[in-house]
């Protein structure tokens, strides 16, 4: 079929209209992305009941223009996320990451400078791909040494602050660092329980809800 000139500006227009469209419906038109480990990937926890899907629920209620993008995979490491993450910025087109990773290189006794690097990189892809970036920091237990502990700790601040992130300072605050800990954590002493997620919601979502504007 040949279409007539008026068909191809009626068709061109239509697409034009099409994301104001979406938008005024309500559908969601912008992406968050969340590249995190087990604490984000619901590990032990039923479906829905993790941070990152108590998140999507607030976004809906709150920001209705966003969707929430879980890339979190239990285990990963700040090197498997910096391999990962190019396809799924590609794949995605964020315009808000969440980078929650670098407990896991931690658990492995990987160099922190190693950690920072990854970590750093991650920030500067998605930054370049046009994405705001949250840095999501992590503490060790004592039982590291107080050395590696605070310098583990520094090194979320160390990134956000050179490449521009926003900074969450603790993920578990409130959870790990608490009298009562051991009634937030599954019998392994390292996941929170579904109980400790909307704790975890509320370290993030002050410093993330002034980006989903």
């Amino acid at each position: 079929m040949r279409w007539t000139r008026r068909q191809w500006l009626a068709h061109a227009s239509a697409l034009a209209l099409a994301p104001a469209a979406r938008a005024q419906s309500g559908a969601p038109t912008r992406t968050l992305l969340v590249l995190g480990d087990s604490l984000s990937a619901e590990y032990g926890l039923a479906r829905g009941t993790g941070w990152v899907a108590l998140l999507d629920k607030r976004v809906g209620a709150q920001a209705p223009g966003w969707k929430v993008v879980n890339a979190s995979i239990s285990g990963e490491t700040t090197s498997g996320g910096r391999t990962r993450l190019p396809a799924l910025l590609k794949q995605n087109r964020p315009e808000l990451v969440i980078l929650e990773l670098g407990g896991n290189d931690a658990l492995r006794g990987l160099p922190i400078a190693n950690t920072r690097d990854n970590l750093a990189a991650m920030a500067r892809s998605a930054r370049e791909a046009g994405a705001r970036v949250v840095v999501v920091g992590m503490e060790v237990p004592p039982n590291y040494g107080r050395r590696y502990a605070e310098d583990f700790s520094a090194s979320f601040a160390r990134v956000a602050r050179e490449t521009g992130a926003a900074l969450v300072p603790f993920l578990l605050r409130g959870v790990a660092d608490i009298p009562q800990a051991e009634t937030l954590f599954q019998p392994d002493r390292i996941h929170p329980t579904a109980q400790a997620q909307p704790t975890m919601l509320d370290n993030v979502w002050p410093v993330l809800k002034p980006l989903l504007r």
